[in-house]
């Protein structure tokens, strides 16, 4: 993977995220581009069941922070905007490099978010 990078769109906001070097983040950024409808879960993420399961390397993180990109399961994509313990596994995707604005961006109900590839 020549660029690490994608971008995220919610409404007018755009950030940036960088993907990890593993199977699974390569998988996924194969996807892009997308536009997915992301439901609200606990007032601190926002998922989207994909069409297809992706390859997995879960484990507990312990700490889930604020820009996580991330995969529960080998189909449902996860992108936090909180920081607080967990208990539960997943695998890392990545990461946004800058959250100033996100939870905001996110609200507080379903939301209709854009992943794209950026152009090396």
């Amino acid at each position: 993977m020549a660029n690490g990078k994608i971008k995220i769109t919610v409404n007018s906001q755009t950030f940036t995220a960088t993907l990890l070097d593993n199977n699974s983040a390569k998988a996924f950024k194969e996807m892009l581009p997308m536009t997915i409808n992301m439901v609200e879960l606990n007032n601190n993420e926002k998922y989207f069941d994909l069409p297809n399961s992706l390859p997995t390397n879960s484990s507990n993180p312990q700490t889930i922070n604020n820009g996580d990109l991330m995969l529960y399961g080998s189909k449902t994509l996860v992108l936090f905007y909180k920081t607080f313990s967990t208990s539960y596994s997943y695998t890392r995707l990545g990461k946004i490099d800058d959250t100033t604005g996100l939870a905001t961006a996110l609200g507080s109900g379903n939301v209709t978010v854009t992943f794209n590839t950026i152009d090396d």
